[in-house]
């Protein structure tokens, strides 16, 4: 069995990745800090949690600033800008407007209709407008003297 060799396994591992502590693990962290009163208490605290010594000042130091938000979850990425009133108010005109065109539209279209209906029927489409001296002239109700005096000359003829 000279000639035989034995491969040797290597174990491939994980990319390893970044603690994230939450904000409540933080501050939990930070009072039993606080608590120890003893030499070698801390140390023994940070080999327990797995922790350095720099997480401690550095989260007590926003303690200290009053960065609580920075202890908590936040969103990442930029901000949301604040919608100007005036923007807000073009965009609804914008709405409007475009919702008024649509109405034109669709009104232009039923007036031609009636147009191309004539066209293609082969009749010549007559608008139905009246001359002025026709529709200034009172309409009566009644019979006119010029139909009554022709009834009345029929009738007299008979007789």
């Amino acid at each position: 069995m000279e000639g035989v060799r034995v491969a040797q396994e290597t174990e491939v591992l994980a990319k390893a990745q970044r603690r994230r502590f939450t904000a409540a693990e933080k501050l939990r962290v930070l009072r039993e800090a606080d608590r120890c009163t003893k030499p070698g208490e801390v140390s023994a605290l940070l080999r327990r949690e797995g922790l350095y010594s720099s997480h401690l000042a550095t989260w007590r130091a926003a303690r200290r600033r009053g960065e609580l938000a920075g202890l908590a979850p936040h969103a990442r990425g930029p901000k949301a800008k604040p919608v100007d009133p005036r923007d807000k108010k073009l965009v609804e005109q914008a709405r409007e407007i475009a919702q008024l065109q649509a109405r034109l539209e669709r009104a232009e279209g039923l007036i031609a209709l009636p147009k191309k209906v004539a066209q293609l029927l082969g009749n010549p489409f007559r608008t139905t407008t009246r001359s002025p001296s026709r529709s200034s002239r009172p309409r009566s109700t009644g019979p006119t003297s010029r139909t009554a005096s022709a009834r009345s000359s029929t009738s007299g003829l008979g007789s």
